[in-house]
This record gives structure tokens, sequence and C-alpha cells, in this order.
């Protein structure tokens, strides 16, 4: 039986469109399912939106609308940009959802009957966009430490969730689990600026908010964001505190929470604690990926430097968008967008390395052997045996970049192998071959090596570039799915296409 891999996206919050930063995220949750997939795992992949709030109530009111119909549109639109994209998520949930909320509100009781959860009063500084409260101590030059906004004092009756019973336990096992909490960066600033200092109980319900899930013993209380939010990874797949589904036992512990860096206090601090208090397994890893900005700046739409997947989609296409953000966004660090740097890739890389590889061998397999052609086996040492081992080799190094979710580098060595393909035909000129009868034999045999090249690496894309793969494969008339260098293949070409035009920029309306 297949090894489950159950993967999930933050649920985004219904607040407004998602930009292409926000984009990112699902994009590179969905390379990580697909490759999964491809390995042969047994995967389920979750998404959703996170839609109850302060923020929320009030976006809706100047609206004009109900928060229901606020969050009914914004969700929809949501996930037709993930869908767009090309997205395989399993499942699209949705805290507004029935089951949700009622098993958010056993969750409550269960841990307020366990006394992990009580009431008292709570005064501090409020900020309204994150929905957070924090002490004097944290704020940063008296504004929220998240997002730099103003904070405000609130007082009010509600239920905390004892975090500080789980402070040495939580300690011991992110020191004890490397692993826990990728990259390595995320994990030291969790223990050292969040958990060593102390955690201070967590407040888990508000009375000034209308908008959420009523605590079911108490109706004047509204159980507050993250205690909603994060349990979305349980009440989706069969948990209910009384009740754990075949499904919820085939899929928990979740193997891995990809989150942005801005909510990783969230995913590893809260979450944890959340889960012991359930008696419940932690996920293997949480990985907090970084942002992606624009010209070098946080986008946001009061600094009006929002890009939208949807636009970019409809000037480069789906793929090319998907290539951008996988291969050009480091594994740790924030990564750049802009019109000219997108231009530049997909020109170089996409038209240039690819695009221009599967189009030459193709037409060459026609041209010279009506398209149709095997593996003759007429080799030249020297230029062959680099090239035809560095495509047996590819499957280990991507397995390898994948393992430690090093997208960008796992698509490095599929490109480094489409270069080192166009440099062989550039060293066994294909065209002199032709020249000779004698050679022919030779040239089939190079042209087989390079269409061995361009079958395993769009096999590999299929992760990436789903429908660019696609087309690779179909334009080759070959899918066999074998991820290293076969001897004994053989081909009858479709006809070339352009995978990828140039873009003239000077062309392209950018406004």
């Amino acid at each position: 039986m297949a090894e489950k891999y159950y993967i999930s996206t933050a649920i985004a919050y219904t607040s407004g469109k998602p930009h292409i930063g926000n984009t990112y995220e699902i994009v590179l949750a969905d390379a990580i399912a697909r490759w999964k997939r491809l390995k042969g795992y047994d995967v389920y992949f979750q998404t959703g939106t996170d839609e109850h709030g302060i923020k929320i109530e009030e976006k809706a009111a100047a609206a004009g609308v109900e928060p229901q119909a606020f969050v009914d549109d914004v969700a929809g639109e949501i996930k037709r940009i993930w869908d767009l994209m090309d997205t395989s998520y399993d499942r699209f949930v949705r805290t507004t959802d029935k089951k949700h909320k009622e098993v958010v509100q056993h969750i409550f009781k269960k841990m307020y009957d366990k006394g992990d959860i009580y009431k008292d009063t709570y005064k501090g500084l409020y900020c309204t966009p994150c929905e957070s409260f924090w002490t004097e101590s944290q704020l940063v030059d008296g504004k929220c430490p998240d997002c730099g906004r103003d904070v405000h004092e609130e007082s009010e009756e509600a239920y905390f969730f004892k975090l500080s019973n789980y402070q040495e336990k939580l300690e011991k096992y992110i020191e004890d689990h490397p692993d826990f909490i990728q990259p390595v960066s995320r994990k030291n600033e969790m223990l050292n600026n969040f958990i060593k200092p102390g955690l201070q109980d967590l407040c888990v319900s508000r009375t000034t908010l209308k908008w959420g899930i009523p605590v079911d013993f108490d109706s004047k209380h509204v159980v507050y964001v993250w205690l909603d939010a994060l349990t979305n990874y349980i009440t989706n797949i069969g948990y209910d505190v009384d009740n754990e589904s075949d499904e919820f036992k085939k899929l928990w512990p979740a193997d891995l929470h990809l989150i942005g860096k801005d909510i990783i206090r969230f995913h590893t601090i809260y979450w944890p604690c959340f889960l012991w208090s359930l008696d419940l397994e932690l996920p293997k890893k949480v990985f907090g990926h970084p942002w992606l900005l624009t010209s070098s700046d946080k986008m946001s739409k009061s600094k009006g430097n929002v890009i939208y997947a949807d636009d970019l989609v409809d000037k480069f296409g789906v793929d090319a968008v998907r290539f951008y953000l996988l291969h050009e966004i480091p594994f740790a660090n924030d990564g750049n967008i802009t019109y000219d740097l997108l231009i530049e890739k997909i020109n170089s890389e996409l038209a240039n390395v690819l695009g221009n590889l599967v189009q030459r061998t193709i037409s060459m397999g026609n041209k010279y052997f009506d398209g149709k052609v095997t593996n003759k086996n007429v080799v030249d040492a020297q230029l062959d045996d680099k090239f035809i081992n560095s495509i047996k080799e590819l499957d280990e190094k991507v397995s390898a970049k994948m393992e430690a979710l090093q997208v960008a580098d796992a698509m490095t060595e599929i490109f480094n192998v489409l270069r080192l393909s166009n440099k062989y035909i550039d060293e066994t000129t294909p065209w002199v071959l032709a020249k000779d009868d004698a050679q022919l034999d030779r040239l089939e045999t190079v042209i087989y090596n390079l269409l061995e090249s361009i079958r395993v690496c769009g096999s590999m894309l299929e992760a990436f570039m789903p429908s660019t793969s696609s087309e690779i494969l179909k334009q080759i008339n070959n899918d066999k799915k074998d991820y290293t260098y076969l001897v004994d293949n053989s081909y009858e070409l479709g006809q070339p296409s352009a995978l990828f035009q140039r873009i003239d920029k000077e062309k392209l309306n950018l406004e």
C-alpha cells in the first residue's frame, strides 16, 4: 500500500483578493504534492480559507453586505485563482463550514473541561489587522511587531488557553526534533525570541466580536481566531473529540504544514500546545517559507505595488508564472518579482534553454529519420558518457532537493541537464554528421540521447509546470514514467511547436 503524505497550506484570510505573494504558497505546496505523487505516495493536499474575525466584520460593513456574503465572494475569488494556477489540492476547506464550526465548539469544551481553558479579564494592546494582542515590551517603536500598524488598548472578559502549562514540553520537543521547524533560522527565532523568554497564556475568545464561532456553553463569547483557524487541519479530515474517523487515523499527523514565515509562531507554539491538549500527535514538519517582494519591497495595497496572479497569467501564461515562483524564490530568503525579471527568465530559461532544445531536437528527428528514432548505440565516450550520466543521476539529485524542500534547487538540477543537452548538440554537431551516410547511426544515437534527456526532464517537470510537461511528452510522443536513461526506448515523434515565445518587452502592455 502506498505511503500517505498529508500536506497543507495555511488557509488564506478572506479579507480580499490574494496577491502573487499569497499565491506563491499554494503553487509551492502544489509542486511538493505533485512530486510526492510522481514518487508513488498517496497524497492528501488541503488548502482553503479562514473566514472569521473583526477585520471581516469591518470589511463587510464597509461593503454594505453581511459577513457571510462577503466571505462567500472572497473565498470564491481565492478558489478561482488557486484553480487558475493549476493547483491539485484534494480539498478546499472553509472555516464557515457547518462541520468545522461544530467540531471547534467540541474542541473548546474539551480543553475547558480538561482545565486548559479558563475565564479571566484581558487588558492588552490589540492590533486589529493581525487580530493579535501584544505586551508593551513586544511592540516595535510602539507599533505591532508583525505589521507595523498602530495598536490600541482593549479590556474585556475572555477565555484563555494555558500555554504556560506546555512551556517546558514545547521547548524540549523543538530541541529534540531539529527538523520540526524549517528552515533552521525560524526554529532559532521561535526558541530564543518567543518560547524561552516565557509563554503567556493565550486569549481564545472575544465578547466584542460577533462574526465567529460561538462558545456553545457561554453565548457571550465567540471563539477567537487562532483556535478556530488552526484546527482546520484536523476538523476537515474527520477529527472530533470523541470520534476519530478512519480518514483521520490514516492522515494524521500531517507530514508538512507549509506556511508564510509571518505566521510560524502560531503554527509552532499555539498549534502544538492545542494538539497536546487534545492528546494528539504533532505535525511532522512546519516550513515557514520566505516572502515574495516586489522591487525588494513587501507588497501592500497602501504602497500600490501589489501584483496579482491572474494579471500575470493573462500576460505570460500559467506555467511561466509557476516557473518563476518555484525557480526564483530561494529556500530561506525573500525573493523578488518584477515584470523585468519575469520577462528575462521567460526568454533565457523557458524560450532559449527549454523551448529551443525541444523544438530543435524534434525537428532534427523528423528531418533526418522521418520521426522514427531508436538507439543505434554508436557511442563517442568522450561526449556521451558525461551527458548520459547527468540524465541517470538527475532523479537522485532532484529527489534529494525536494526531500529538503529546496524546490528552486530541484528545478535548477533539471535545467542544468537541459543546458547540458543544448551543449551536447553544439559538441556533436548533428548537421555535420547528417552530411555523411557513414555517420547516420551515430547521428541517430545523438538524437536518441537528446530525446531521452527531454523525456526524463519533461516527465519531472510535471511537478512544477504540469501543462508544459504534458505538451513536451505529447510532442515527443512518449510518456514513459521512468526517470532514468533507457537504453532500449524508441520514438515516433510528433510535430514540434514552440513551448514558449520570446517576449519583446517593448510590445507588451505592462500597465
